[in-house]
């Protein structure tokens, strides 16, 4: 599988943060999700990839070449969808395009058309009368009319209405079908990765806590649920975010880190990956 993207030891300290020491790939002809709690380093993650910040240390490449010597080029076949608007709130979708199409030597006036009329918007429509899922989808036909062969996506789905986010993670699979793109998909609505991805990076506190495709993610761990009376089943094994109640608990279990013959007696169910992420946050669990 060629790697699109090649993060190596990144490290960057930014007021108070730090990412520390990241090594991941992202794969061409995959849906690779990024999960991770607020404040775990998501989107300073992306800002590195794109150059809008720099790195203390490390190396980043993307399509084979570094930003430092080929930033233009390496821009020219990304597309970017933020969760946040930065158009012409003031001008149109249509006058938006004539200016800012120009950037993209690729740039594809049919193909935006095409996404117009699929997304039903109006072209002569203000981009301040839109709401939020027409901005998301309006970013989503700027992001892809110039042939983009890298998309990064941070946060598209937040706030948006469950039709609307099921449009944008059809069209989603749709985009990799033809196996010569790759999707970066930052989002903390873990639902709809379970949908689509095929990879995960799971961040949080600037470290990477697990990274692989997504059956192996959601096999590794296990939901494992008792009575009150079961609680001392657990003593002195590595358990990962107990919660309990007055009648029982229930708690996550890293099954490379220790035997589930530990817990037969006990129910064992398939996490979600908000369990997982809701366990592991709330534990600490490194």
């Amino acid at each position: 599988m060629e790697n699109v993207v090649e993060v190596r030891r990144l490290t960057k300290q930014l007021n108070g943060f730090v990412l520390n020491d990241l090594n991941f790939d992202i794969k061409k002809g995959f849906i690779t999700g990024f999960i991770g709690p607020n404040g775990a380093g998501k989107s300073t993650t992306i800002r590195c990839i794109m150059d809008l910040i720099r790195q203390d240390q490390g190396d980043i490449r993307i399509f084979d070449r570094s930003h430092s010597e080929h930033t233009a080029k390496i821009k020219q076949r990304i597309g970017f969808v933020y969760d946040e608007n930065y158009y012409y709130e003031d001008s149109s979708i249509e006058k938006n395009k004539r200016i800012l199409s120009p950037f993209y030597k690729n740039w594809d006036d049919e193909l935006f058309y095409y996404y117009l009329k699929k997304f039903h918007l109006p072209a002569t429509k203000l981009v301040k009368h839109l709401s939020k899922g027409m901005r998301m989808k309006f970013s989503l036909a700027m992001a892809l009319a110039h042939h983009p062969e890298f998309i990064i996506m941070d946060e598209p789905t937040a706030g948006l209405d469950p039709i609307v986010r099921r449009e944008l993670l059809d069209l989603m699979q749709e985009l990799i079908q033809d196996e010569e793109k790759a999707i970066f998909f930052s989002t903390h609505i873990t639902t709809d990765l379970e949908r689509i991805a095929d990879f995960i990076i799971f961040i949080h506190d600037g470290r990477i806590i697990f990274q692989g495709e997504m059956d192996e993610f959601t096999e590794r761990y296990v939901l494992v649920k008792g009575t009150a009376d079961q609680r001392s089943l657990l003593n002195g094994l590595p358990v990962i975010g107990l919660r309990e109640t007055d009648v029982g608990f229930e708690c996550l279990v890293d099954s490379v880190k220790t035997s589930l013959s530990h817990f037969h007696a006990l129910l064992m169910e398939k996490p979600t990956l908000e369990d997982i992420m809701y366990y592991t946050v709330r534990s600490g669990y490194q």
